[in-house]
């Protein structure tokens, strides 16, 4: 994680952890890194997730889209785009595994798994809002937002 943030952020400091708990199963542990720790949406930041449970890579693609479309983002053309770009993108994952999410200075997502990279997508519209889904104050899960932002 190191590593890759150092890449594309001055100076990367955690800003929150939180992990993700649905009814009693841990689903993943959330990290998110920005310069000096102060996440801004518009400065480079990236966004790490360590399963905790086994993911098949079209669950992971369907399940982001759905969560795009509930903050409110609703073009369904680019939505299915983005699904395709994230079903080629995302592997199956198992348990203990990381993919990390880097927002770079021109707003272009890149997706590393255990510290490869696996893809890009240039479309500064799907960054905010596929990283909207953990980060958009109209994200399902509001109590983790804020512990990735540090507010709790």
């Amino acid at each position: 994680f190191e590593q890759i943030t150092q890449k594309y952020i001055k100076n990367p400091k955690v800003v929150g952890e939180a992990r993700l708990t649905v009814i009693f199963w841990d689903i993943y542990d959330a990290k998110l890194s920005a310069t000096d720790g102060l996440w801004n949406a518009d400065t480079p930041f990236a966004l790490s997730l360590t399963y905790l449970r086994d993911f098949d890579g079209k669950e992971i693609a369907s399940r982001s889209v759905d969560e795009m479309r509930d903050i409110g983002y609703k073009d369904e053309v680019l939505l299915a785009k983005w699904y395709e770009q994230l079903w080629a993108i995302f592997l199956n994952i198992k348990e203990g595994e990381n993919i990390t999410g880097v927002v770079d200075e021109n707003k272009h997502t890149h997706f590393y798994h255990e510290g490869i990279l696996i893809g890009s997508i240039d479309d500064k519209t799907f960054a905010q809002s596929f990283l909207g889904i953990w980060l958009d104050e109209k994200t399902s899960e509001p109590k983790m937002r804020k512990q990735l932002l540090g507010l709790l």
